[in-house]
């Protein structure tokens, strides 16, 4: 899929100005970039919790998942919290199961721990299949273990379902792990896109070098 052209102005200052992006299906994309580069905005306007200054939808008739940088617990158990995005058992124990949550199905979700809390809104988000899927920083307050199975859980919806996942990370490891493609922002504006091997071992612009050098790549 496509998203069309879009700018975002805060202020009177242009935030983030981006050309068409291609999300392809059934490929996880990572979009990298330092803190402030328009990650998280790009996220929300492409779910619809934000308008770009076009005013118009960026991507035409698609259904979108939307996992929001910080995760959050309704007030009732585990399971309860990860039903609300679909009555479907079965579907909540797998996902449980998957992230080393099944034992905690029954605790109040206010109860949780902020790592357990993550896995417990990344299973909520993956209840449903959508045609896009767009985590931000999904795994941030998890440990390693539950990253890497959190990794795997991810690749597998992608395979299984076809969707886009549009993956937001300040991990550059992690980028390399997950992703198929690489789009990199900095200052609001597409630095680089590409193939994620690529990308990361020949980067063509300055700005991309920079910011893997910064990080040790």
């Amino acid at each position: 899929m496509k998203t069309t052209a879009l700018t975002k102005t805060y202020r009177k200052r242009v935030v983030l100005s981006l050309p068409e992006l291609d999300l392809p299906a059934g490929e996880i994309t990572a979009v990298i970039g330092p803190n402030g580069s328009g990650k998280s905005t790009f996220a929300r306007i492409l779910a619809g919790i934000e308008t770009s200054d076009e005013n118009k939808p960026i991507l035409d008739h698609i259904s979108v998942g939307y996992h929001p940088q910080k995760s959050f617990p309704f007030r009732m158990s585990t399971e309860k919290n990860i039903l609300q995005n679909g009555r479907d058992p079965l579907r909540a124990s797998e996902l449980m199961k998957a992230l080393g949550i099944e034992t905690l199905a029954g605790q109040n979700a206010k109860k949780l721990s902020g790592g357990e809390t993550a896995r417990m809104a990344l299973c909520r988000i993956l209840m449903k299949r959508y045609e896009l899927l767009i985590l931000d920083e999904p795994t941030a307050a998890m440990d390693m273990e539950s990253t890497l199975a959190a990794e795997e859980l991810i690749r597998k919806t992608c395979t299984e379902s076809g969707c886009s996942v549009l993956f937001i990370t300040h991990s550059i490891q992690q980028a390399r792990r997950i992703a198929g493609r690489i789009i990199v922002l900095h200052n609001g504006k597409l630095v680089e896109q590409g193939d994620a091997d690529l990308v990361l071992s020949s980067p063509q612009q300055a700005q991309t070098k920079r910011f893997l050098e910064f990080y040790g790549i």
